[in-house]
């Protein structure tokens, strides 16, 4: 081998070398990307599920609020200590 072809096969390595380290950067990085887009999809979902619940917690505080006014007026007028 001339010493020429050595320069050009010892770059072809590097080259094919630095290729597969970009290649294999970039993958763990799509990877990352997706495992992040599921678990915001997951985390909007139990948002959504959330609010649906906070607004039954407010749908119940109310009838809540609205027995107890009726029973202490009850109490009230049965008994006018």
């Amino acid at each position: 081998m001339t010493e020429d072809t050595t320069y050009i096969l010892l770059w072809m390595l590097i080259v094919a070398t630095f290729g597969f380290v970009i290649g294999w950067a970039f993958g763990e990085e799509l990877g990352r990307r997706r495992c992040a887009e599921e678990k915001v999809e997951d985390l909007r979902d139990q948002l959504g599920e959330a609010a649906t619940q906070q607004r039954q917690f407010q749908q119940m505080r109310s009838t809540l609020n609205d027995a107890h006014k009726r029973i202490l007026a009850l109490v009230k007028y049965i008994n006018p200590d």
